[in-house]
């Protein structure tokens, strides 16, 4: 895979600082807060070295041809640009893939927040039946403990070899790779955080008003005073699982007793009616039923298409729903269970492309193919 200069540049600036850091956050681009870094894995070079070798790596699926960078390709935003991702053979699960770009700051992980952080994420794509298909860990820890080039990675990382070698070690390096993967300096960030009105165009300028304006984009997709994550972490039925959920209860008790029986990881990826109850599938909240975390908006212009099922292709179809209440078209009928916050929003067809404007002026100008 190629990196470009400025990649190399920030990765190698987020190692080094790491080095230094004496608590379990250090700086980030204007617009963004400190990367979190847990206590207990503190970001180096060698590991961040060893994260990207193990995230490239397509031997640890049971057909040698997915890797984490399969589903999560640099050159695609670190999405995959298809509706839901696939795995070995071909299969299919149930979800878009996410990008990880700033996946450093997101308090759960995954669409319905199963797992509580980048360490414990990093090891369940590898046992999933239709993402890379492991029956265990076995695999992986036989190859990372006899090739000559894991031996000495984990060796000049972590001080271990052989069997000392775990899986804890290998989602410690797999996490933080990913947190080096920070995307802020976008035309966004260089207008409001940086003061210079030249940035955005015109229509990005009206955009960022109907963003925070009539069409309450900031409610869920939060600015703040001095950073952006585009997101509040937390999770809303916004509509689009509403003609894939269970029906009736029998519906809804089948879909639950699937995820009790063989694991959420499994289940929402291979069962489109338990992947539509989103959050609940997690909680057994009622009030969690079809809802999915928000997802950032930073380099959303790099990932279609869009939703935890990538059944909006464009940006001007994700406006167009949300104007529409929840619902792409307005004759559709309205579904019903949503968050608070959705409602038809009125905005005219100008005030609509103004709205993607501003959405494509949060793109990364690191993270753009060339």
């Amino acid at each position: 895979m190629k990196k470009t200069a400025s990649y190399f540049k920030g990765t190698l600036r987020i190692g080094v600082m790491a080095l230094f850091a004496a608590s379990v956050a250090f700086a980030a681009p204007v617009g963004l807060p400190p990367v979190p870094v847990p206590a207990d894995n503190p970001i180096t070079p060698e590991k961040i070295t060893l994260g990207d070798k193990l995230f490239h790596d397509t031997r640890f699926s049971s057909t040698g041809e997915v890797s984490c960078a399969t589903c999560h390709d640099r050159k695609k935003g670190f999405a995959d640009a298809l509706p839901v991702s696939e795995g070995i053979k071909g299969l299919k699960g149930t979800r878009n893939a996410p990008t990880v770009i700033n996946a450093a700051y997101l308090r759960t992980q995954f669409w319905d927040g199963r797992e509580p952080s980048l360490e414990s994420q990093s090891a369940q794509p590898f046992l999933n039946p239709v993402e890379m298909g492991l029956k265990d860990h076995e695999p992986i820890l036989k190859i990372v403990r006899t090739d000559p080039e894991y031996t000495e990675l984990f060796k000049k990382t972590f001080g271990k070899t052989g069997d000392q070698i775990t899986m804890a070690e290998v989602k410690q390096a797999l996490a933080t790779f990913q947190r080096t993967l920070i995307g802020a300096n976008s035309q966004f960030d260089r207008y409001y955080f940086g003061g210079d009105k030249t940035a955005m165009s015109p229509a990005a300028i009206r955009g960022l008003d109907i963003y925070v304006g009539q069409g309450r984009c900031v409610s869920c997709h939060v600015i703040e005073q001095t950073q952006a994550l585009f997101t509040d972490n937390r999770f809303h039925m916004i509509g689009v699982s509403a003609n894939q959920m269970p029906q009736d209860l029998d519906e809804l008790l089948a879909a639950v007793k699937d995820v009790k029986e063989r694991g959420t990881d499994i289940a929402v990826l291979s069962n489109l009616k338990t992947s539509s109850l989103g959050r609940f599938a997690v909680t057994r909240d009622l009030t969690d039923i079809g809802a999915f975390k928000t997802s950032t908006l930073r380099n959303i212009e790099l990932t279609a298409p869009y939703m935890h099922d990538g059944s909006l292709e464009t940006l001007e179809d994700v406006v167009q729903f949300y104007n529409n209440g929840g619902r792409l078209k307005e004759t559709d009928p309205l579904p019903e269970l949503l968050s608070g916050g959705i409602r038809p929003l009125n905005l005219t067809e100008e005030q609509q492309a103004d709205l993607v404007a501003f959405l494509k002026a949060l793109t990364s100008p690191e993270f753009v193919q060339k």
